[in-house]
């Protein structure tokens, strides 16, 4: 049995609805990271209009002539204080009929001939902590880890803050440090109030 051809083009305005459809295919794939955790949940209209921005792209590969895989990119850098560029790739998907026959390998070329055109020294990806086969693939490709990226909420990022001040914990740190105070005092531990 022979291998596949696949093929992988630009997404022009003409196939920003295969992106779309792929990109709903990898919603409903069990394999598929569901990471919509913000207020504003992810549309076809939302990947529209992130599509039309001159800083994102998107490749479509095709599988014998069938769309099987895409992958978004964009212009990002690893630290606002440098000059060197670099290409970050947003989302990476395979349909699962599709893997294993080097469609991704293929998205990826085309992003590697994309980012030495636009003169970007490094290309960037964000995986998942919990997605194992994605961080093979990208390790395999001589990809590193660079930094963690934490993210949280902002609403749950304002109560933990708010919690700090007020919160049972701090309640706790001014009964212990009341405590130590009195034990250093009755021990002669050096405190000394003037």
């Amino acid at each position: 049995m022979s291998r596949p051809t696949v093929m992988v083009r630009k997404a022009d305005t003409a196939l920003v609805d295969t992106v779309c459809q792929l990109w709903e295919e990898s919603r409903s794939d069990e394999g598929a990271v569901q990471s919509d955790s913000g207020v504003r949940k992810t549309t076809s209209e939302s990947i529209r209009s992130a599509l039309s921005r001159p800083q994102m792209l998107a490749f479509v590969a095709f599988c014998d002539g069938r769309p099987a895989g895409y992958v978004v990119v964009d212009d990002c850098s690893l630290n606002p204080f440098s000059e060197s560029s670099c290409l970050c790739i947003e989302q990476i998907y395979v349909r699962k009929d599709d893997r294993g026959v080097g469609v991704a390998r293929a998205l990826m070329q085309a992003v590697a001939t994309f980012a030495d055109l636009q003169g970007a020294t490094e290309v960037a990806c964000m995986v998942p902590s919990n997605v194992r086969d994605a961080h093979r693939f990208y390790a395999r490709l001589g990809f590193t880890p660079l930094t963690v990226r934490r993210v949280a909420s902002t609403a749950a990022l304002r109560r933990k803050l708010a919690g700090d001040q007020v919160g049972p914990r701090h309640a706790l740190d001014q009964v212990l440090l009341r405590r130590r105070i009195a034990r250093m005092r009755a021990t002669g531990g050096g405190l000394t109030a003037h």
